[in-house]
């Protein structure tokens, strides 16, 4: 059995507003990811993910903050390290981050190899220039880019070209985990395709262990994870295989969720969209009970009160007041 790679318990982390008043973006959340293994990370704008791909990678910059919980990785809690070994240690060798809007995030005065010149330096400052171009013109050529890319300026590249560079630039240290961030969106269908077929070739080249994958189009991580979470209000609500969550959802958000998007996997073909009605609540002040009870056709007044716990019934596992069979015969006879 593999152990895992990365493990996540009780992570609270919060934003302070002007007012200091504390909004809990990520709020008791744990997961655990196996070696060698993908997971994907899905929800609505808003939820949480990208909060929690900042926290896991350890940036806490204000107005960010770090409340309770660990996160371990391979085995060391990088919660309990100093800012200066997150930044030598940890980030980009051990855990790695391809922010939202990647594309952006090239500085256009600069030529692509004076950025992984840059990594060498504070993490393998042993290397020469020339050896640092070997091995950068080495790994674009062994994922399909081509070398000339590295003396490009990032503004001579495509869209597509840019986020496939910025994934090879993440990862060029081998990092144990890689956290992309809805690395395909602004993208077209066929790059978005390029794009995944990366994401796999560091996978299967071992150039990363494992990858987690967030998205807010939960069918696009059916060709990707093994594994899918679900987020709603800063909680994980919902968690299985992709193939249960894409087509046997349990919560009654993720159920929502996958009824208002289109998915083209057969056997999903004729379902009908509908819309989620009403908004996530506001985080500053969070209800009691349930926190989709208010935008869910299922609820009753049980899911207004009490405590929400996680059961874990046919391999998943899920936030809910009731077992799996009660939900299941909710959903049989769903209110129009």
């Amino acid at each position: 059995m593999s152990q895992n790679i990365l493990e996540v318990k009780g992570l609270k982390t919060y934003y302070r507003t002007r007012l200091k008043e504390k909004v809990f973006a990520v709020d008791g959340v744990d997961f655990a990811l196996e070696d060698g293994r993908t997971l994907g990370i899905a929800g609505e704008s808003g939820c949480g993910k990208s909060t929690l791909a900042l926290s896991l990678m350890g940036f806490y910059f204000p107005p960010l903050h770090y409340n309770t919980g660990s996160i371990t990785i391979d085995g060391t809690d990088i919660m309990k390290l100093s800012k200066e070994q997150l930044r030598t240690q940890v980030s980009g060798r051990e855990i790695a981050y391809i922010p939202q809007a990647a594309m952006n995030a090239l500085n256009p005065t600069l030529k692509i190899i004076h950025f992984i010149e840059d990594i060498m330096k504070e993490h393998r400052p042993e290397l020469s220039r020339k050896q640092v171009w070997e091995m950068a013109a080495e790994r674009f050529e062994t994922l399909n880019l081509s070398s000339k890319v590295l003396h490009s300026y990032p503004n001579e590249l495509s869209g597509g070209m840019k986020q496939r560079t910025v994934i090879a630039i993440s990862t060029i240290l081998n990092p144990k985990v890689l956290i992309a961030d809805e690395p395909t969106s602004a993208l077209d269908v066929t790059s978005q395709k390029v794009v995944i077929k990366l994401l796999k070739d560091l996978l299967e080249k071992k150039f990363i262990r494992s990858l987690v994958f967030i998205t807010h189009e939960p069918p696009l991580l059916y060709h990707v994870t093994d594994e899918i979470v679900v987020m709603y209000a800063g909680e994980i609500v919902e968690r299985g295989t992709a193939k249960q969550m894409i087509f046997d959802p349990v919560h009654p958000y993720t159920k929502k969720l996958m009824g208002s998007i289109i998915v083209p996997e057969e056997g999903m073909k004729g379902h009908k969209l509908a819309a989620i009605p009403g908004a996530p609540p506001n985080l500053k002040n969070v209800p009691e009970g349930r926190r989709f009870a208010d935008r869910c056709s299922y609820a009753r007044d049980e899911c207004r009160k009490g405590k929400v716990e996680t059961r874990t019934e046919d391999g998943r596992s899920y936030r809910r007041l009731f077992d799996l069979p009660t939900l299941r015969g909710w959903y049989e006879n769903e209110p129009s």
